[in-house]
């Protein structure tokens, strides 16, 4: 293992193994604390897309809720499960198993087609028209602007679902699904977050189907792995300090070099980041 390999690891704080009850407690604990220290926060909010993710945060966070209530008298705090289709949701049966699954306090269902639409057109009209992939970028900026409008009235903070795999390629959308307040599985990788979900019994098809942005209109459901050019399992395997493949381990570094960016915080002129 290389330099660059270790200081990856290093800072996205990946395991090689885990325990998958010890990392479910973590997380928990973690967003317990969190309200609790801030006492002015009733709960959290987090789109449900029905891929592995938000189902794990989604779960994760209405079990902190279910134990913050326990012993009260009334249940301050709550977890806000949103649908955020664009449109019609090709999908929207992993949706609703997923919802089944997690038992949130409550769900709404925004669609963000006209919003996302009408940004579009509002930019056709100044003369800028823009792509499919920009356009993609648009609804995910959309669905996190609803879920921080939501958290504002209810006195909530936003989940994120950014995970080691994702955070290394950059794989968000940078101020849409990449802003958040909170990111309980940050240090987990993709294979280790299909342990948690198998540990807390999720239905199999959830965790085992093929990740999916799915904002594009031109290219619908496309597999994250065809947009990156590399697979989960070898970048889990990077990640967890195995040996990959030359061209694999090319890929994954560059992917990572190229995202930098999406992994800090405005830029002043006190960074040395940028020279």
């Amino acid at each position: 293992m290389d330099e660059l390999q270790k200081q990856i690891i290093e800072e996205l704080k990946v395991l090689p193994e885990i325990d998958a009850q010890e990392e479910i407690r973590k997380s928990i604990d973690f967003m317990k604390e969190y309200m609790k220290k801030h006492i002015f926060f009733n709960g959290f909010v987090l789109g449900i897309s029905g891929g592995q993710d938000s189902t794990l945060v989604g779960k994760l966070a209405q079990m902190a809720v279910d134990e913050l209530n326990e012993g009260r008298d009334i249940e301050k705090y709550k977890f806000i499960a949103v649908r955020l289709p664009y449109g019609k949701q090709s999908d929207a049966n992993d949706v609703d198993d997923a919802l089944d699954f997690i038992q949130p306090s409550v769900t709404y269902e925004v669609n963000i087609k006209n919003a996302v639409d009408a940004s579009v057109e509002a930019m056709r009209e100044a003369g800028i028209e823009i792509s499919d992939f920009t356009k993609g970028n648009e609804k995910a900026r959309e669905r996190m602007k609803v879920q921080y409008s939501i958290a504002a009235m209810f006195n909530c903070v936003v989940l994120g679902t950014d995970q080691a795999a994702e955070a290394l390629t950059g794989f968000f959308t940078k101020y849409g699904d990449g802003g958040s307040d909170l990111v309980p599985i940050f240090r987990l990788n993709k294979r280790q977050g299909r342990q948690l979900l198998k540990e807390l019994g999720c239905p199999e098809h959830l965790y085992l189907k093929v990740p999916t942005a799915d904002l594009e209109d031109d290219r619908p459901m496309l597999p994250d792995e065809v947009a990156l050019g590399v697979s989960y399992d070898e970048i889990d395997d990077y990640l967890e300090g195995r040996e990959v493949s030359h061209t694999a381990k090319n890929a994954i570094e560059a992917i990572y070099r190229k995202s930098a960016h999406k992994r800090h915080m405005p830029i002043t002129i006190f960074d040395t980041f940028w020279k």
